[in-house]
């Protein structure tokens, strides 16, 4: 029962509850990614279209995400962050909704970029509200409870998209969303308060467009590349095109004098390294598991949607249970040597994932699943904790919005880079389609990728967030 006691005290804090509804609505935001993934080719029926085509909606949804997410800061200061927050919240469950009554394909594309865009809100400003009622002290068990929508959504939401598509019709994928989106609003505006800027400050519109220009081409560059057929030309100029304009937004973010987002930020080193350097590579990497696992099962060794799911489970179970552990051991031995031991036991687990297979015993697959799955839920833990960790309370706003821009990057750069080494390896096999070894040389290079962190975060001072995670304060008081 003393358990029990603590788990109702914790919640009883408001700092609690906002981190808990904030996260609610991420985990709505998360799963309507990648839920409709297996509910592809019913879409495609419906719609009297290709089942390729169809694709276009998950690019829409993570395009328009992408290129809103700056504007969010801006918005909040100028809204309200609880404002803003509610507003994205009904604006996404409006359109959630309006994708599922879509009668053509052109009309369901563009929902789909309404919602991207409303979804851009909800992360950025959704972490800005709990990082702004929050004291550093509880710093990391706040944001312990915004880790898990981003490492649950991805994998639960392809085998809950084919449930829901068999058991009922895709529409209500989209459907499901009212009545979160009705609660999410309601405690949100009875537990959240509403901060703003004092300050009025103009819309840097040339700053924005300037990022969204850059990460438009870029995700949508990313898309191109791990198409199945690609197409170079095409890659290859939006990319060019999105380091040109990313090059020119930094000039002018540097220059302006209050620009749509500050990088004051990237200037501290534990901020720099988990959001670009180390982080980038790890979320890259990481992202490509739950993107590489399903299709290897399925399309590599021929497993049934069911039985793929059933083992996706484990993997799942592996991240919920990690959590309790994670902020314990964070605390025991500090961010750095958790992100270098884990680091590495990440990037083996991904490379172990390899060894699946139908022959491989019950037992040796659970243990790669539950390695994986665990090791994946512990670094994304650290890497968050270690991004807020020496940002100060004026800096938390463009923090917020600068970290959801660089994992929005970093997700698909890793589904993109995977889907880039499974084609590169069929074509260097002359195989007109994937086989088990595609997936299995994708994940150990993928791993090792993941393993290229490790130099970043060799970089880190011992005491990096020491304040935050209490490491050493039990030496320090003896």
């Amino acid at each position: 029962m003393p358990a029990l006691g603590d788990l109702k005290t914790a919640i009883a804090r408001p700092s609690m509850q906002i981190a808990l509804i904030v996260a609610c609505a991420q985990f709505m935001q998360n799963l309507d990614g990648t839920i409709i993934v297996t509910a592809l080719p019913a879409m495609a029926q419906s719609f009297a279209t290709g089942a390729s085509r169809m694709s276009e909606g998950i690019t829409a949804y993570a395009l328009a995400a992408a290129v809103c997410i700056p504007a969010s800061g801006w918005l909040a200061d100028r809204m309200g962050t609880r404002n803003l927050f509610c507003a994205a919240i009904a604006l996404f469950t409006l359109s959630s909704m309006a994708c599922g009554m879509a009668g053509s394909f052109v009309g369901f594309i563009a929902w789909r970029l309404v919602q991207g865009g409303t979804a851009a809100m909800m992360a950025p400003v959704g972490r800005m509200i709990v990082l702004r009622n929050t004291e550093k002290h509880e710093l990391m068990q706040m944001l312990s409870t915004l880790v898990w929508p981003g490492l649950l959504a991805p994998v639960i939401g392809p085998p809950l998209g084919g449930f829901i598509t068999s058991a009922s019709s895709w529409r209500w994928i989209f459907y499901i969303n009212l009545p979160f989106g009705i609660a999410a609003i309601a405690l949100a505006l009875a537990v959240i308060p509403n901060h703003r800027s004092e300050e009025r400050t103009s819309f840097d519109t040339a700053g924005f467009l300037l990022l969204a220009f850059a990460v438009g081409c870029l995700t949508y560059g990313f898309d191109v590349a791990g198409a199945p057929q690609i197409e170079v030309p095409t890659a290859l100029a939006l990319l060019l095109a999105a380091a040109v304009a990313g090059a020119l937004a930094l000039r002018h973010l540097e220059a302006a004098r209050k620009p749509i987002v500050s990088l004051d930020a990237l200037r501290r080193h534990a901020f720099f390294v988990a959001c670009v350097s180390g982080g980038g590579i790890s979320r890259a990497a990481i992202s490509a598991t739950p993107f590489l696992l399903p299709l290897m099962l399925e399309v590599g060794f021929g497993l049934s949607p069911l039985d793929s799911g059933l083992l996706l489970l484990v993997y799942m179970l592996a991240n919920l249970l990690m959590k309790a552990a994670t902020n314990p051991i964070v605390r025991r031995f500090g961010m750095r040597r958790v992100l270098l031991v884990n680091g590495a036991v990440t990037a083996a687990g991904i490379a172990a994932c390899a060894l699946i297979s139908p022959a491989l015993p019950a037992l040796l697959t659970g243990a790669i699943l539950l390695l994986s799955g665990a090791s994946r839920s512990m670094q994304f833990s650290a890497i968050t904790y270690t991004t807020f960790a020496e940002v100060g309370p004026q800096e938390r706003s463009s923090a917020s919005v600068l970290s959801s821009l660089t994992q929005q990057i970093a997700t698909g750069l890793g589904v993109a880079l995977a889907a880039l080494l499974l084609n590169f390896s069929r074509l260097l096999r002359h195989a007109a389609s994937l086989g088990p070894f595609d997936f299995r040389a994708a994940l150990v290079l993928m791993g090792v990728f993941g393993a290229l962190a490790l130099f970043s975060y060799a970089g880190l001072a011992e005491t990096t967030g020491a304040e935050v995670s209490g490491h050493g304060s039990r030496a320090a008081a003896g």
